[in-house]
């Protein structure tokens, strides 16, 4: 994953510093949540337009932390990536209808049952395996798919 903090110093600097992408991807993020097709996605999707503002702030924040190393800069952009992490793991989460597990069931490395074990053999990719294996590839592919 990208950061805008280099590896080598994220011992020196606040705890989630990793969090923080590059400065041009909120440069990103801000134009295309501000594009005309973004804006009738939301619409569509929330019944409004969403506001871009946190992600012009997070431009300039890191854009200030990048070229003034400003702590405070960098602190209030990670605080931002915290908001963002929390909303999009926000349905797991709150989902109530699957059982979470602290380990793999007890079985978890058992063979297959008898009847899966031969639908392999049946498979596209088995098939083809199979003409490798005898030398009947076909070398050349004849396709007249064209777009226009």
């Amino acid at each position: 994953m990208e950061s805008e903090v280099p590896f080598e110093q994220l011992d020196s600097l606040p705890k989630w510093s990793w969090l923080v992408k590059p400065c041009e991807r909120y440069k990103e993020e801000l134009s295309e949540c501000r594009s005309i097709k973004r804006k009738f996605h939301q619409y569509y999707i929330h019944g409004e337009t969403k506001d871009c503002s946190q992600w012009k702030a997070d431009y300039k924040n890191c854009l200030d932390y990048r070229k003034n190393k400003n702590i405070d800069a960098l602190s209030s952009v990670i605080d931002s990536e915290k908001v963002r992490c929390r909303e999009r793991l926000s349905g797991h989460y709150k989902n109530t209808v699957w059982e979470k597990r602290e380990s793999p069931p007890d079985d978890w490395s058992s063979p297959l049952p008898e009847e899966n074990l031969h639908k392999d053999d049946i498979s596209f990719l088995a098939m083809k395996a199979k003409e490798l294996k005898e030398g009947k590839v076909q070398e050349e592919w004849t396709s007249i798919c064209t777009i226009s």
